[in-house]
């Protein structure tokens, strides 16, 4: 992975696509909050770290939402941990937030871009 982005070198995450990136890292398979982050983290080259102050909020609203369930394991560390997995309702509503971003990717593509 190689050394973390400078924090100038981070990329701020939009408002409402944070709900997005949780519930298409959990369609990879169940996850604890910080498993979670990590993924991202990862995933996204250290472009994206996301904040315990934003993420578990997330994570709980995702759960009311019923888009999330969640239960007690143990971690990879033997300590207890609450593992988040996606529900049907969950992965309707990624595919409807995936389209929503498409939309707004391409719209924004075509002003960026003018033919």
């Amino acid at each position: 992975m190689g050394r973390p982005k400078a924090y100038k070198d981070r990329i701020e995450i939009m408002q409402g696509t944070l709900d997005m990136l949780v519930l298409r890292t959990l369609q990879w398979g169940p996850q604890h909050g910080h498993g979670i982050g990590q993924a991202i983290r990862a995933k996204s080259e250290d472009a994206l770290q996301i904040e315990h102050g934003s993420l578990y909020p997330a994570l709980h609203r995702l759960e009311r939402q019923r888009w999330l369930k969640a239960e007690w394991k143990a971690s990879e560390s033997n300590r207890k941990a609450k593992y988040y997995s996606l529900t049907a309702a969950g992965k309707k509503q990624l595919i409807t937030e995936e389209s929503k971003w498409n939309a707004l990717v391409q719209t924004i593509a075509r002003i960026m871009n003018p033919a």
